[in-house]
């Protein structure tokens, strides 16, 4: 019989083995991913150093020596280099996240975070820009249902992505948000509406505003319109980003409109993929950067990025001159089918001139332009071929080739321009105010976007910035590098919490192998994923994994300082 001393002994004794682990019993992780024995970038550019990062949802909790902690998944990055994620400082895929969020280009190469909207930005729209836009949207099926930048916001938020982005609001965006394609100035009314359109992309999360003025209808702003846009955007505390009005023949009175805009609007400058275009230009890149320096030593706040490739890319109608894109697409075609315009075109365009951007004759003509990509399926063929292979294999000259392509592609072809000089690249890699980008929208192997080719800065700039300009030429140091792809351009676009590997950062983490990173994407063959990138983790989750994409869509929009105000 027990007593009731001994009762309470046994009770007591199997409360306290219930509510204490046992020995068999293992303690949950401290961490979900133990990133171990890596060469630890942080983005800063000071030294590498060997230590372990340990991630928990979605920051970087600790780094340091950690080998007696525990994770739910540990990868051994001896031999690696960890960095932070790479952020595109100008990418375009603000439309293709939504075709195909898993934004495979970009990942697969190490980026983490996108920077977008050249001039023409995701958002405000309304119905004449959709109607602009109707052969594209149709071949991909993708349906315009938000009208601001916030609306964007949620739709990409609701369906996921997978890099984060940020983007600026474009004043080409706004200008044919209310003035439509037409070579005027705003009225006075209408430029009000435009600041307000600024200001409410601004409370959206827009990082700045943007302009592309090498383009119509981006070039009919006058330099006091760009402004007074400019102004609104430094109100709240956004910066200008610009592919300047000249890369080439007008390029000295193209950087001092970007530097009076700069004083007058009292607002930090990115010059987008900086060039000294064109092949009579080529050698200029040293003024131009003194130039900046010049500007920077007198108060100005200018920087500048760049793509590793000497090839530039844009639309196959940009070779037209101004007068022939004015008030859009439709216009534009118009033209291109009267014999008497194209008469006049074999004159204008062979002729040189600062007065637009000639960039067909900037290329060297024909065999300088590669058809990159088309919208109308029945012309993927041209994929991949100079201008000058087609126009011998139709048995045409070379602009009537060009014309009739731009009339049976709705004007939506895409086109590579060889046009710069790889001594003046390099002279722009090597200056401490210039960060990278890629210039170029996230594709993939497969799925809805694969059947078109893109330019290779989209498929492999930053593993062949690693691999050609860093380990195999010495152009850069590692950590310079890699601070040129993350801390520097986080910084200037304000991306707080992102760019550096720092205990509570968020976790965006690229992982390589310095002895093989390197791009496989050519000109010719440009859809091919690069090597080297082992493991990329975007906001603490894994979206490579020992080189193969995951499932993961772990990006998040991320918004400006403007946004909530």
């Amino acid at each position: 019989m027990l007593t009731r001393v001994s009762l309470f002994t046994i009770l007591s004794a199997m409360l306290l083995s219930s509510s204490s682990p046992s020995a068999t019993t293992t303690p949950a992780p401290a961490y979900d991913l133990l990133i171990t024995n890596g060469r630890i970038v942080d983005g800063s550019g000071r030294a590498g150093y060997v230590a372990d990062l340990a991630i928990k949802g979605d920051r970087i909790v600790r780094i340091g020596s950690l080998k007696s902690a525990t994770a739910s998944r540990v990868i051994d990055a001896r031999g690696m280099v960890v960095a932070p994620g790479f952020i595109d400082m100008l990418g375009q895929s603000e439309a293709y996240v939504l075709i195909d969020p898993r934004a495979m280009s970009k990942v697969m190469m190490g980026v983490t975070t996108e920077v977008t909207g050249e001039g023409e930005s995701i958002a405000p729209v309304n119905d004449r820009l959709i109607k602009e836009q109707a052969d594209f949207l149709r071949r991909y099926n993708l349906n315009i249902d938000w009208r601001t930048l916030a609306e964007y916001f949620a739709r990409l938020q609701k369906q996921g992505s997978g890099v984060n982005l940020a983007t600026f609001v474009g004043a080409t965006q706004i200008r044919e948000y209310v003035v439509g394609f037409d070579n005027r100035a705003p009225t006075a009314q209408e430029l009000e509406k435009m600041k307000a359109l600024v200001a409410a992309a601004m409370k959206d999360g827009a990082l700045g505003l943007s302009t592309s003025l090498q383009y119509v209808p981006a070039r009919f702003a006058k330099t006091d319109e760009i402004v007074e846009l400019a102004k609104v955007a430094r109100q709240y505390g956004g910066i200008y980003a610009t592919h300047q009005r000249s890369e080439a023949n007008a390029l000295d009175e193209s950087l001092a409109e970007v530097f009076q805009i700069a004083r007058e609007a009292r607002i930090p400058v990115e010059i987008w993929h900086l060039k000294t275009a064109y092949k009579k230009n080529w050698g200029r890149m040293p003024q131009v950067l003194a130039k900046i320096r010049k500007a920077r030593a007198l108060g100005l706040d200018i920087t500048a990025d760049v793509y590793p490739y000497i090839a530039g890319s844009t639309a196959l109608s940009a070779s037209l001159p101004p007068w022939v894109l004015e008030g859009g697409t439709e216009k534009m075609l118009a033209r291109l089918r009267d014999t008497r315009i194209r008469q006049q075109l074999k004159k204008e365009i062979p002729t040189d001139s600062k007065d637009w951007e000639n960039i067909y004759l900037g290329s060297g003509g024909a065999p300088g332009v590669l058809i990159s990509s088309v919208v109308n399926r029945e012309l993927e063929a041209m994929q991949g071929k100079r201008l000058s292979q087609i126009a011998e294999e139709q048995n045409k000259e070379p602009l009537e080739a060009l014309f009739d392509l731009i009339l049976a592609d709705n004007g939506q072809t895409g086109a590579i321009y060889f046009m710069m000089s790889e001594i003046d690249l390099r002279a722009a890699m090597r200056s401490p105010f210039v960060s990278f980008c890629t210039d170029s929208g996230a594709r993939a192997t497969d799925g809805p976007l694969s059947r078109a080719k893109s330019h290779p800065r989209g498929w492999g700039a930053y593993p062949r910035i690693l691999g050609k300009y860093v380990r195999d030429e010495r152009l850069l140091t590692l950590e310079k590098a890699i601070q040129k792809m993350t801390g520097m351009p986080a910084k200037r676009v304000g991306l707080r919490d992102r760019g550096l590997l720092r205990e509570g950062m968020f976790a965006d983490v690229t992982v390589f192998d310095p002895r093989r990173v390197i791009d496989r994407a050519t000109f010719e063959v440009p859809n091919q994923y690069p090597d080297g990138i082992k493991y990329v983790v975007v906001n603490g989750q894994m979206s490579v994994d020992d080189g193969k994409r995951t499932s993961a869509l772990a990006g998040r929009p991320l918004r400006g300082p403007g946004y909530g105000k």
